[in-house]
């Protein structure tokens, strides 16, 4: 069947970018224009002539411009199959125009959740004449083209200047599919907001929606294929790696996106300045200090070998200081919440490294949900916004600890949160001296963290063992005896753990036989 000509569209749009020229268009192109409410107001200023829908329908719009496309003269026009002849037949009895183009978006509702908006504002920025519009028209699109993003209106105009003012089925089909994604994403987030306007986590049916920001050259290796997607969500989106705008660099890879979210997010749990160096989602140095040139120095001494081609996030606009220090350690990427300008200009000069500037610091304490798929189906659970104070520590043995040994507790407990299970950190001074990640057994973690440590220490020709007068957490409680005293062996002085084992007791007694201080949380921050 040979494609015709647009000759009517409809127009009624939120978002109004660019459709004054869209319209213009049409409009040299003998297309009759419909059009509604603030759209129709617009497209009159700007010169274009139409008709109201009103006029249309002989109906006007009612309940505060609620109803107003609701009606079988406009969705006749749009569901009518032009190849049955039934339906040209019901056409012509009810005086049903076609209809061969609708350009529609929707009330926006994000914005005004995030706005901090009441219910009843919230619940009047629900569209509803606008899905119908657009659902019927995807429906349909074997005769009518659909158009929700203003991205998409070159297209549309390329396509109808190619065919004589037609538009071609693949684009029809490819606006389709992008209809359905919209309306389904806009009623996710609508979903989500009502939910959680009754304190419901976990409804019975549950809808994401994401919205892609990149089309990635690969996943985690060459032979898989990966996208990154923003979250569609109701309110502010949560600062972070989704808001980040990228200023210079290589494209970023899936495994870039990955570590550097963990890296923010944990540079993100400390008030005083910070900086977290990460590889492969793993820290390999985290450090508070004064100021954050310090704290990349010391972040960076705790594994020099493993922060090459690392990440870098620190929770200060990034200094020139501090880039300077960096130097020439090769790095993967940076993110700061914000750049100051001598330090972007110092940073231009490496042109490869990818440099974010993510605008905010996300909240650690902020509610939200983790999602990992597994087969047919999913893994839905409250992100790991625990944190703990010096308040919530329980002393279990006969020495107390100091208060810079509880100050560097609370510190390596916090990295700890971010490491990968097992988990074992040592720290001292605000900063970490060794770090033990992803093992199988607890004590081969201690083990590992204090032979980094070691390492690291006779590289930069220190004569005392780094670990020696540390603190060690761990992420969850020691099932036995022999991780902690592997910690003792290294130096460790104070013990800060969740706590909770049937073994508490012994653990107790070997801390108490070695004289050191252990406290616990009854917090476990396992992270698989």
């Amino acid at each position: 069947m040979p494609e015709s000509p647009i000759a009517r569209a409809l127009i009624s749009v939120s978002d109004k970018t660019g459709v004054v020229e869209l319209a213009r268009f049409l409009q040299q192109g003998g297309v009759e224009i419909l059009s509604t409410g603030g759209t129709a107001k617009t497209l009159r200023e700007a010169g274009i002539k139409l008709r109201d829908v009103a006029e249309v329908t002989g109906f006007p719009e009612i309940m505060d411009g609620r109803v107003k496309t609701l009606h079988p003269l406009i969705h006749g026009g749009i569901l009518a199959r032009r190849d049955l002849a039934e339906h040209r037949a019901a056409m012509k009895t009810h005086g049903i125009g076609a209809i061969d183009l609708v350009v529609s978006n929707l009330y926006p509702f994000a914005a005004t959740v995030a706005k901090g908006a009441s219910r009843e504002d919230c619940i009047e920025n629900i569209d509803i004449g606008g899905p119908a519009l657009i659902r019927a028209s995807a429906k349909n699109h074997e005769f009518v083209a659909i158009v929700t993003d203003p991205a998409d209106y070159a297209a549309v105009i390329n396509d109808m200047t190619a065919n004589r003012g037609a538009t071609t089925l693949a684009l029809r089909r490819r606006l389709a599919a992008a209809a359905y994604a919209h309306t389904a994403g806009y009623d996710s987030m609508i979903s989500q907001w009502m939910a959680a306007q009754e304190n419901e986590t976990f409804p019975k049916s549950i809808v994401f929606a994401g919205e892609r920001k990149q089309q990635l050259r690969y996943g985690e290796n060459p032979h898989q294929a990966a996208a990154f997607y923003v979250a569609k969500e109701p309110g502010r989106p949560r600062a972070g790696i989704a808001t980040a705008t990228q200023l210079q660099g290589k494209e970023l890879s899936y495994n870039n996106l990955n570590d550097t979210d963990a890296a923010y997010e944990l540079a993100a749990e400390f008030d005083a300045p910070a900086c977290a160096i990460i590889k492969h989602a793993n820290p390999c140095g985290v450090a508070v200090a004064g100021d954050l040139v310090t704290a990349f120095k010391r972040a960076l001494a705790c594994d020099p070998v493993s922060a090459f081609g690392g990440i870098i996030a620190v929770n200060r606009a990034l200094d020139l200081a501090t880039v300077e220090a960096i130097g020439k350690l090769f790095v993967e990427v940076i993110i700061a919440p914000a750049i100051n300008a001598d330090a972007r200009a110092a940073l231009a000069q490496k042109q490869n490294l990818r440099v974010l500037d993510a605008g905010a610091m996300p909240d650690p304490a902020a509610s939200g949900n983790i999602l990992r798929a597994v087969a047919g189906g999913w893994l839905l659970q409250t992100r790991d916004s625990g944190r703990i104070a010096a308040t919530d520590l329980k002393l279990v043995t006969k020495r107390a600890p100091t208060d810079a040994e509880r100050s560097d507790m609370l510190f390596a407990f916090c990295v700890a949160k971010h490491v990968k299970s097992n988990a074992i950190v040592y720290a001292k001074g605000g900063a970490t001296v060794g770090i033990g990640a992803g093992q199988m057994s607890r004590v081969d973690s201690s083990r590992i963290a204090a032979w980094k440590a070691r390492e690291a220490g006779d590289a930069a020709g220190e004569k005392e063992p780094r670990t020696k007068g540390c603190v060690v957490a761990s992420d969850a409680f020691f099932p036995f005896a022999d991780g902690l005293m592997a910690a003792v062996e290294a130096g460790a002085t104070a013990v800060i753990q969740p706590g909770g084992s049937m073994r508490d007791a012994e653990i107790v007694a070997a801390a108490d036989q070695a004289g050191i201080a252990m406290v616990f949380t009854s917090i476990r921050h396992f992270r698989h």
